[in-house]
């Protein structure tokens, strides 16, 4: 366990170079199951000879490792949430993320978790034991730091091995698109919560109803800050879509009888305040446009998805690698340009 800003400085000028490129593998382990506001809680890291984990809790100043990684090439494993975190943490990302959970899919592996990777490259079956642990309390029990340890312990070479397959079936230029599509995604995703209370189930509602779901989302949000716990322990999403429902409809709302009196009074404050609210600040329904669903359209879908779905059974892969129906349905009504919505490769198989 590396825990402090010298030990971290001497073990990456340790790190020998690969054909003059920092080659390294992450893993980050944070408290979200846990915490209101989740942090960055263990990094785990290997440059190829031995795995660390650093301990970002106990660290002053991470910025050796945010300038070891500016020029590195990274891999991971099902990258989004990790990149996410470093981008929080450093307000940038590595020059290269390669992703062994993007390149398994593009090979055909049908089970690409990281456990069933490793079992299918190595034979190696891993425990799941830690995965909801807290990484925010120390000491980690030897269970979670070994847990930890084997995010990264096997990734190198699965990615050698996973490299030579793409190289081999001509697929590796297809592999390092979608892996700058998935980094790019993630710098291009906003932060901000203004209109985060629009959760899935949203819109059936209402303007009042919506109006009575931004208000139950916000008082959730304040309970869970004050709580220092995830929103959903205050109460899970199905919930606030059934409760504003209910609050438009002007029903009683029978909240669970473990809830203190306190949290009890804001409830109610935030229901006298919302029926106060005028209709003027009512939230606007979303402006989505209704498709034309004729049978010319759905000839024209079912059309692509075919030929798409010819394309990936020659390929052994899955169809919504080269395009999901999202997609497929928006190009075919002409609401936005192949070349916005797939990448390059994937306009080329099909001959868009």
């Amino acid at each position: 366990m590396i825990s402090h800003t010298s030990e971290l400085e001497d073990f990456l000028n340790s790190c020998e170079e690969i054909d003059g490129t920092k080659l390294c593998a992450i893993d980050t382990e944070a408290d979200s199951l846990h915490r209101y506001k989740e942090s960055l809680c263990l990094i785990q890291f290997t440059a190829g000879k031995e795995c660390v984990l650093i301990d970002p809790l106990a660290i002053d100043d991470l910025s050796p490792l945010n300038e070891y990684l500016r020029d590195a090439t990274v891999w991971m494993h099902g990258a989004d949430y990790d990149m996410t975190m470093l981008s929080r943490e450093f307000g940038n990302l590595p020059l290269t993320v390669f992703d062994t959970q993007i390149g398994a899919r593009l090979l055909g592996v049908g089970k690409f978790g990281l456990g069933n990777l490793v079992e299918h490259y190595f034979d190696i079956v891993l425990s799941k034991s830690s995965q909801k642990a807290d990484w925010g309390k120390r000491p980690l029990s030897e269970k979670m730091i070994d847990y930890a340890l084997n995010d990264v312990r096997y990734l190198l070479e699965m990615a050698d091995k996973i490299t030579t397959q793409l190289h081999e079936k001509g697929r590796y230029e297809w592999f390092t698109e979608s892996c700058e599509a998935a980094k790019s995604k993630v710098e291009e995703r906003s932060e901000s919560k203004d209109e985060q209370w629009r959760i899935s189930g949203s819109g059936k509602l209402d303007p009042y109803g919506l109006a009575c779901l931004r208000a139950l989302w916000h008082w959730r949000d304040k309970e869970a800050e004050a709580w220092d716990r995830p929103s959903f322990m205050v109460t899970p999403n199905r919930k606030l879509i059934e409760w504003s429902q209910r609050l438009a409809e002007k029903q009683r709302i029978d909240l669970p009888p473990h809830y203190r009196s306190d949290r009890v009074k804001r409830f109610k404050q935030m229901n006298e305040e919302l029926e106060a609210l005028p209709e003027s600040q009512w939230p606007a329904r979303s402006d989505i446009k209704r498709r034309k669903r004729d049978r010319d359209f759905e000839a024209r879908v079912d059309d692509m998805i075919a030929h798409r779905n010819n394309i990936a059974s020659g390929l052994d892969i899955d169809g919504s690698l080269i395009a999901s129906r999202a997609v497929i349905e928006s190009i075919a009504s002409n609401e936005a340009e192949a070349t916005r919505l797939l990448m390059n490769w994937q306009r080329g198989l099909l001959g868009l």
